[in-house]
Order: C-alpha cells, then structure tokens, then sequence
C-alpha cells in the first residue's frame, strides 16, 4: 500500500507481433480443490484465432475452475498450454494484456470515478473510451448516471446494478485491446435484448478469439463450438446443432435454459 506515496506509474505495453495469437492448445489441464478432491481432470481444448468458444455445464462442473486454471490463477497438477505452438511456462505472467484479458462472474470495483474504475492507469487519451462501453452496450447506461464517466460507483460499485457491473467489467477488459479474451457468465444478469446485443458486438470483432463460460441460449447459438462439462471432465464439444442430436447432457442443459432455470 501507498500511503505516504504516490503508487508506481503503471506500465503500459504497446500490442506487438509477439504478443499475437495464431492458436491456443489446451492440452490434459488438470487440477483439484485439496479439500474436497472436486476440481478439472484431462481438459483438452483448442482456440483458433477469432474463434468463439463457450463452455457450459451444471453447477459445480468445473467451468470457472477451468478458466482459473488456464490462466495461472490456480496451480497445474497436470497439463500444459501452447500458445502459437510454444509451451506457456507461466501461465499467470504471459496470459495477461495485451495478450489476454479476464472479466471474471463479479468484476472488482473500487469506490472511484467510474473512468478511472475502466482505466485502472490506462493513458485516456490512448485507452478509447468510448469505442470499449459502446461495445460493451454501455453508452446509454453512461450517458444516465448523474456525473457520466466521472460518477462515483461506490464501494465494490454498489451504485451500479448487476448487469452494469458485467458490462464495466467488459468495456475495462476491452480497453487492452487483448488478443484472447476470457469471460466467466457475462450476461446472466442482463435483459434478453442487452444480452444478444453484447455478444452480437464481441461475435463482430474480427480477429478476437473469445473464451466463455455461459450456460445462455444467446451465447451457445453463436458459437463455433460448445464444450460441455461434468463433473470436472469434458463430456462433449463441438458445433451446437450436433452436439444436440448426440449429447444428452446437451439437451438437458438446452431444456434447462429454455425452462428458465439456468445450469450456472
């Protein structure tokens, strides 16, 4: 903490051909929760570059562990991950902007500004304020709040509702322009239309390969493959419409979604 100082100045990197993203292999990833033994066992899966894949499952099958796992936030027992062909060595280093961005299920807010919350450091006149909440669908909901980008969104920013604060998660893991980005149930709090305009604008960005947890209907049609898990394993994957013909965990995630109870 930085009390009687001024915090470092944050480092922003500039996107370059290194940082570039042809290809990621996700090969065996492995690992459980020591006091329960639950947890990912054997997960394989591979993110061609703007591809958008979503992972679905009941509750409690694993799909957040993955995305933990994967970018370093838990540790590996077993596994490794190829990133353009090249074994990542340290996941929680190099999965990280400008290479990926993580919008987790409850982004953290601090009791700031609601444009120092999205830039966190970021120059603004670099950041692209307003192309990142357009695509996020937040610009009417900025153009509302009392002070606009200068509104306090208060402590953890109870100020905002649950579907603005998935969105001002989004619209600050979209100002670093990342190559790989990575959600955990991003719509569940939104309306239907809000819903399929978010993922109808990330699905229009060319060259964004997209990762996301989701069990929603809007999310699952616009993929280009649907990995299914349970109970830590990969059960099914591929393309929707065929994976509802052979996969009966499929169709009991789809009907589930219909009926309006959510498998998340």
């Amino acid at each position: 903490m930085y009390l009687r100082t001024d915090p470092p100045e944050v480092r922003y990197l500039p996107k370059g051909s290194e940082h570039g993203l042809e290809r990621v292999e996700v090969r065996d990833l492995t690992w459980h929760y020591p006091e329960s033994g639950r947890g990912i066992e054997g997960i394989s899966v591979v993110l061609e570059r703007g591809s958008f894949t979503v992972v679905t499952g009941r509750i409690g099958s694993g799909k957040t562990t993955l995305l933990e796992v994967l970018l370093g936030l838990l540790p590996r027992e077993a596994g490794e991950v190829l990133w353009n062909g090249r074994v990542v060595k340290d996941l929680a280093s190099f999965l990280v902007p400008p290479r990926c961005a993580y919008v987790p299920q409850v982004p953290a807010l601090f009791s700031d500004p609601l444009r120092e919350n999205l830039l966190l450091g970021l120059p603004e006149d670099w950041a692209g304020l307003e192309a990142a909440l357009r695509l996020a669908v937040m610009e009417r909901d900025v153009e509302r709040l009392e002070r606009g980008l200068d509104t306090l969104v208060g402590p953890r920013g109870v100020r905002l509702s649950g579907g603005q604060l998935q969105r001002v998660g989004a619209a600050r893991a979209f100002l670093r322009r990342p190559e790989l980005l990575v959600v955990d149930d991003l719509s569940s709090a939104l309306d239907v239309e809000t819903e399929a305009e978010l993922w109808r604008r990330i699905r229009g960005q060319e060259g964004l390969t997209v990762l996301a947890v989701s069990h929603r209907r809007a999310a699952l049609e616009i993929a280009d493959r649907v990995v299914v898990l349970r109970e830590g394993s990969v059960v099914a994957q591929g393309a929707l419409e065929p994976l509802l013909e052979r996969s009966e965990e499929m169709r009991h995630l789809w009907a589930t979604e219909r009926d309006g109870v959510g498998a998340s």
